[in-house]
């Protein structure tokens, strides 16, 4: 690293992909990392910013474009910071994606497992049943600039079904109107931080406000346009936030107008949703996904299986049509009280619900002897915590699935449960956010010699 300086311009060749999305190009052994650079092609860069293990590199000249180059779509891509990969095609970034999880399980996770397949989204745009616009403190409405917080107003966006921008910009139209403040993270003052909206499959919408107050003025107006931009919302919804940080939604809510809750169908089954009820934000890609996960958990009516981080029990109740006995834990209690209400919509009998910590649950569970033949896990973007680890494999079930929406945190994981003789056996992407460098992946664990 020591011989590459900001401002020196290099030729060379780009070799694949950061997690980042990054090009990549090595320079006599350090890694540089180039935004918009495509894999195959020559490039000049210049050196930006020099850091200890490597180097951020500024597009000069591109000597020849690759075929897989694709002129981005979208008039806000490089300064939104929502996608990732509007400049290469479909194709190539199945590809990228695919790598970038066989690198994380191979690199972090020291597994020989390999990736399978990825399987792609039949339709890439427009694809997200829950939008989140954050508010900038001069009341301007779109997503946030890379690594920044300062909201990029876009009106239309290629990811989000086009209500949910209407809805969002009906929420700044009350706000101009009326003059409601938006609010300043700097100062912790003023009151519109976020607009919220979830989609279902028959085209109903839910729109939440999340305001750092109690209440906001001409409430019945809001709920008026909210309605006059998206004639099919179902509920208008308050959320107060009043803790300053990153956190989108607080635990309080208050119903403005018509019903707090959202119904959605997914794997032929009926899902009540409320606010903050976790749900796969792509719907087809989610059956995609699920469908592959009771592939993995291989069946016979005859087990019982246990789902962590369970959510509004989707993969809860998908395994209970294939199941003797399914059993659910979330931490959410809204979530908790949503899946129990889905159990019982769609007839399911042979499940039962605990809300609370998933090491805890797991811990108690194991206590009390149960033995699951089938576990899965669908943890956040931190992965698993080592006592969650412990729980599960001290349960000693047949196979463990996990589902992951960060290569680097399932590839510590692996590691982890390597350590105590659990092996990945099968391993399969699913391009859950096309457009973004995020990617989900689904993995198989066996015990050896099991």
């Amino acid at each position: 690293m020591e011989l590459l300086k900001n401002g020196q311009v290099h030729t060379a060749l780009v070799e694949g992909y950061s997690s980042e999305g990054y090009g990549v190009v090595r320079l006599d052994g350090a890694v540089v990392f180039v935004p918009r650079a495509v894999r195959g092609e020559t490039v000049d860069l210049k050196i930006v910013r020099v850091m200890k293990t490597h180097a951020l590199g500024e597009l000069v000249k591109i000597h020849a474009p690759s075929p897989e180059r694709a002129v981005p779509d979208c008039p806000h891509y490089g300064t939104c910071g929502g996608c990732d990969f509007r400049h290469l095609s479909y194709a190539e970034e199945l590809w990228a994606k695919r790598q970038r999880v066989q690198d994380a399980l191979t690199r972090i996770g020291g597994s020989a497992v390999q990736v399978e397949e990825i399987l792609g989204a039949k339709n890439p745009e427009h694809y997200r049943n829950k939008c989140q616009y954050p508010v900038g403190p001069g009341g301007e409405i779109g997503f946030f600039q890379a690594r920044t917080h300062r909201v990029v107003p876009v009106e239309r966006c290629l990811l989000q079904p086009e209500v949910c921008d209407r809805t969002a910009h009906a929420v700044g139209s009350w706000m101009r109107r009326y003059q409601i403040p938006a609010y300043d993270e700097a100062t912790g003052r003023g009151l519109i931080r976020h607009v919220y909206v979830r989609t279902g499959r028959k085209g109903e919408s839910l729109c939440c406000v999340v305001v750092n107050g109690r209440k906001v003025p001409r409430e019945a107006e809001l709920a008026a346009l909210v309605l006059a931009a998206a004639p099919r919302t179902v509920g208008v919804v308050l959320n107060v936030n009043t803790k300053k940080g990153n956190v989108i939604l607080g635990d309080r809510y208050r119903t403005l107008w018509g019903q707090d809750f959202l119904m959605d169908s997914l794997c032929g089954l009926e899902f009540k949703l409320s606010v903050p009820s976790f749900y796969q934000v792509n719907r087809d890609q989610a059956e995609v996904l699920y469908g592959k996960a009771l592939e993995f958990a291989a069946l016979t009516g005859e087990e019982t299986a246990l789902d962590l981080y369970c959510g509004a029990g989707t993969i809860t109740l998908c395994l209970a049509g294939r199941a003797r006995r399914v059993i659910g834990a979330e931490i959410v209690p809204a979530a908790i009280r949503d899946a129990e209400e889905n159990a019982e919509r769609n007839g399911v009998k042979n499940v039962e619900f605990f809300c609370g910590d998933a090491a805890d649950t797991a811990a108690e569970l194991s206590a009390q002897g149960l033995r699951p033949n089938v576990i899965t896990v669908d943890p956040p973007r931190k992965g698993l915590a080592e006592e969650v680890i412990g729980s599960v494999t001290r349960m000693e079930p047949g196979r463990i699935v996990y589902i992951s929406c960060d290569p680097g945190t399932l590839g510590r994981d692996v590691a982890r449960f390597a350590e105590r003789g659990w092996q990945a056996v099968r391993a399969a992407a699913v391009d859950m956010f096309p457009g973004t460098r995020h990617v989900e992946t689904i993995i198989l664990l066996q015990k050896e010699n099991s």
